[in-house]
């Protein structure tokens, strides 16, 4: 004898008994509007001169709003976790926000100045004032300087991570821990003074684009080390293990399968340590000086970098001012090394992809 139990009918638009009542999905937009519509009630009724004012508190005037609604009608449990998933998403737009702002008015400042002759000449007999000009010299030494950096500072810094992950035990270990913690936390131009008293004024040489280039691995070092140590640490432990268990020496299961597991994770990494320095000035102005001609030998000469041009062009060295190419040079100079930056990282996301152990 079967028995067969009757299921009530579960009508869509209605809440369920055991999830209880919820607020309507356009409940966030609802609120959203009317926070919009009392804050620029509240800004002209006061005279409230600017937007900020107006943004935060409208953005208040919505976490309020929408937070109390919810607590009247789904409880002060499921108001407390909309309290919190606001907050979070609030947060989230403060940070992007800003971000988008900075790099679109760099975009809008910086575009006008592209030209084919911007990227193919230098500044070398071109006065502040005078029409024509580019950033060729800057962009030929920006790319050496870092590329010298990074050949000084990846073998460094991956070398490290291995030790400290697959050696690294007792005292040792953890100062060579701690001393990576402090050099994260060195300021630029520390390195840069740091690099000048003991190179320049020690050995009595002029500034030269090797010497910014030393900085800026003492700068790369630290983050190299720590981004390669997290991706060594996500190889799993069974795979060396088992390497271990078929006779195999360490120093060849770290060569042969650690390095090779971690590899897409350590690209990104050094790509990443590259695009940090990208954009360092303050060491590059006491150890590489600035020439507005080409300089290709980064060990003779002052060497121009995209960081100086912008701050060259904007008339901090000559004290003369600046005009509307001045600024426009420098935009554009300040868009390219963004730019730069943002290749940088696409390239170590698409290098990442393509390295990744095959699972099929």
């Amino acid at each position: 004898m079967s028995t067969t139990i009757a299921q009530r009918p579960q009508l869509s638009g209605q809440p369920s008994d055991l999830v209880g009542a919820r607020l309507p999905r356009w409940a966030p937009i609802a609120v959203g509007a009317l926070a919009v519509a009392l804050a620029l009630g509240i800004r002209f009724a006061l005279g409230w001169t600017g937007w900020g004012t107006a943004f935060f508190t409208a953005a208040a005037l919505f976490v309020i709003i929408l937070t109390g609604w919810s607590f009247s009608v789904e409880g002060v449990r499921r108001a407390k976790d909309r309290l919190a998933s606001t907050l979070i998403y609030a947060c989230f737009v403060a940070a992007v926000v800003p971000l988008v702002l900075i790099l679109s008015y760099i975009a809008i400042r910086g575009i006008p100045a592209f030209s084919v002759d911007f990227f193919s000449h230098s500044m070398n007999g071109v006065t502040s004032r005078r029409e024509g000009g580019g950033l060729y010299h800057a962009l030929i030494g920006t790319l050496e300087i870092v590329a010298i950096a990074a050949v000084i500072a990846l073998p460094i810094g991956i070398f490290t991570a291995i030790y400290l992950v697959e050696y690294g035990r007792g005292k040792f270990a953890k100062a060579v821990t701690f001393f990576v913690d402090v050099m994260t936390g060195v300021p630029s131009i520390v390195a840069g003074l740091f690099v000048y008293t003991f190179l320049l004024l020690g050995f009595g040489a002029r500034p030269f684009g090797a010497a910014g280039a030393i900085a800026l691995a003492i700068l790369m070092v630290p983050v190299a080390v720590r981004s390669s140590e997290e991706m060594l640490k996500l190889v799993p432990r069974d795979l060396r293990e088992a390497s271990y268990a078929l006779g195999v020496p360490k120093w060849r299961t770290i060569l042969k399968v650690v390095l090779p597991t971690a590899l897409s994770g350590l690209i990104t990494s050094a790509l990443l340590a590259v695009a940090r320095v990208a954009g360092e000035t303050a060491p590059l102005i006491l150890l590489t000086g600035y020439a507005s001609s080409i300089n290709f030998n980064p060990f003779s000469g002052d060497q121009a970098t995209l960081p100086m041009m912008v701050w060259d062009q904007l008339g901090k060295r000559s004290g003369t001012g600046t005009s509307d190419l001045t600024e426009a040079r420098a935009w554009g100079a300040a868009l390219t090394l963004v730019l730069l930056v943002l290749i940088l990282n696409i390239v170590a996301r698409l290098l990442a992809r393509l390295a990744q152990p095959k699972t099929k």
